[in-house]
């Protein structure tokens, strides 16, 4: 089975929410929300490091655009239904379409977090993921230190199955640091 030949929506909406493939026209609203949510996202997310650049961006919405279609990654962007602002984004990531296996990630632009966005979206992305993509196994990866990300995946209802000791660096390259694991199997 060739991935790319799959035939899949490339959105879905949630009550509040439009979660979508990524499109050209995105990459302003998602710099912005880069931008104002850097002193957030720094410490844990890689494209955070330092200061994005509205062309580069762009370029990447772009490629985001093309692994999507060639079911190489599937990243989407979460907007709010009524008012069309970028909320953040999600996705399945390091996927083995084989086994029907699929990482989740996620983030969600300060000006949108503690409203429960992020929480309807994945669980939105969990029922696509099972629906149209015949998910058996979804992984949630994050640094043992981002205490957000490990209560989102116990909210959802992820199993911790391992903690993989000075497993990858922190995001400011400075020191090792430990990742969890956890995991829903359907």
């Amino acid at each position: 089975m060739n991935p790319i030949l799959l035939d899949f929506p490339d959105s879905f909406q949630t009550r509040r929410l439009l979660v979508r493939a990524p499109k050209a026209g995105d990459g302003i609203a998602v710099c912005d929300a880069i931008r104002t949510s850097l002193p957030d996202l720094k410490p844990w997310m890689p494209f955070a490091r330092e200061e994005p650049k509205e062309d580069e961006v762009k370029i990447n919405i772009r490629r985001a655009q093309a692994d999507f279609i060639l079911r190489k990654d599937l990243r989407m962007h979460i907007f709010h239904r009524e008012t069309g602002q970028f909320v953040g984004s999600t996705g399945l990531h390091r996927m083995n379409w084989e086994a029907r296996r699929f990482e989740i990630g996620y983030w969600c632009s300060t000006a949108h977090a503690e409203q429960g966005y992020m929480t309807e979206a994945i669980q939105g992305l969990i029922d696509y993921a099972r629906r149209h993509l015949g998910a058996k196994r979804l992984e949630i990866c994050c640094d043992s230190l981002n205490l957000k990300s490990r209560k989102m995946a116990e909210r959802l209802g992820f199993e911790l199955e391992a903690v993989l000791r000075s497993d990858d660096l922190s995001n400011d390259r400075s020191e090792y640091r430990d990742t969890c694991l956890y995991a829903a199997v359907f």
